[in-house]
């Protein structure tokens, strides 16, 4: 008697296959992902921002590189010029920054002899109010001499340390230099990390594309695209207005004679990257070394016409002018977004707001209002 044949094998799902079925498995699957994934994003989280910035100087000189490329100049030599440029911008902001701190320790040190200044001012004033009828301006200005020299004192005693501490390390280069976790072996990271990305910018767009699945990569490609849209928008915005506020605040510091009005425009163009900050952040130094001038009175005046003026011309004409035609987004958006930013992050939330605003206006537009979901309702 001869054995009956086998049935033939079925292909039947495996236990995985059977399992990942369910959509409580996957739902599990992926949040257990993502949180490994921030967990992780935690542990590295210098690394990330160190390549983040690195991508976006590379990002930013890729148009320039390009252009030169196309005029035959080798994207080495390219790169060269445009570390050489960074560079230089790097070292005229130490030495601008050192030269308006040195001033600015020398200005608190120096500040408690304004106060009689002040007291001059006062009695003036005291004498002409009370020439008028106006009573009881003499505990007026016991009041007012007690708190400006109050102010003075806790100023000097918070603001003279960082100070002090920002000269010494800037005159400690060798020091910064072998500390790993500082600022210069940070900025000499990102420097690095921007030139091997600036002259293999195209192979590691190719790289970063080639670990999605090959049917994701055009909407990959897509999405990378309007932030590509969003974000140089917003940063090449910012830089134009960044510029006009600089050179606006040194020319009009310089023409009312105020110390070092390079280095404030600088700095207030600098901090302008986040939109309105600038003007307020270079004002206190202009202010401060306006007190030593004489005609005190008089300059501190100007000095806050001057950066009211820059403000009022960046909020009311630079600002919606150029923003709404690289970002698309309305002044009163820009500012809310500003302000859920700082709430949220801090300062980087200030500086990643309107990008991220504008990114989410782009996909709205290009996924959302052209679906069936927004068109026919769900």
């Amino acid at each position: 008697m001869t054995p009956s044949p086998l049935p033939p094998a079925t292909s039947s799902p495996n236990a995985f296959q059977y399992a990942w079925r369910s959509p409580w498995v996957r739902l599990i699957v992926f949040l257990t992902t993502a949180y490994l994934m921030y967990a992780l994003s935690g542990q590295i989280r210098s690394v990330l921002v160190d390549f983040a910035v690195a991508f976006l100087i590379a990002y930013l000189a890729n148009p320039l590189l390009n252009w030169l490329e196309r005029g035959r100049v080798k994207r080495g030599l390219g790169v060269f010029f445009v570390v050489l440029v960074f560079t230089a911008l790097l070292s005229l902001a130490g030495v601008l920054l050192a030269t308006v701190s040195g001033q600015l320790v020398t200005l608190l040190q120096k500040l408690p002899e304004q106060i009689g200044t002040l007291g001059d001012t006062l009695d003036r004033m005291t004498r002409w109010l009370t020439g008028l009828g106006v009573p009881g301006l003499g505990d007026t200005r016991a009041q007012l001499i007690d708190a400006a020299q109050k102010y003075v004192q806790n100023l000097g005693e918070n603001l003279m340390p960082i100070l002090q501490r920002g000269l010494s390390s800037t005159g400690s280069l060798l020091s910064g230099l072998l500390s790993i976790g500082g600022v210069v072996g940070q900025v000499l990271l990102i420097l690095l990390l921007s030139i091997y990305l600036m002259l293999d910018y195209s192979r590691v767009n190719a790289t970063l594309l080639g670990l999605f699945p090959r049917p994701w990569q055009p909407r990959v490609l897509e999405v990378s695209d309007l932030i590509g849209t969003a974000v140089g928008g917003y940063v090449r915005g910012q830089l134009v207005i960044a510029t006009f506020i600089g050179v606006f605040v040194w020319l009009g510091l310089t023409i009312i004679g105020i110390p070092s009005a390079a280095a404030i425009g600088f700095l207030a163009g600098a901090f302008n990257i986040v939109p309105y900050l600038g003007p307020i952040i270079g004002a206190l130094p202009a202010i401060l070394l306006a007190l030593t001038l004489p005609g005190a009175l008089l300059k501190i005046l100007l000095v806050v016409g001057i950066f009211v003026l820059a403000n009022q011309i960046e909020g009311n004409f630079l600002s919606p002018y150029i923003l709404s035609k690289t970002t698309d987004l309305h002044p009163v958006t820009v500012l809310v977004a500003i302000l859920v930013g700082v709430s949220l992050l801090g300062f980087v939330g200030a500086l990643l707001a309107v990008p991220t605003v504008a990114l989410g206006k782009l996909l709205m537009q290009k996924y959302y209002y052209t679906s069936r979901i927004y068109n026919e309702g769900p």
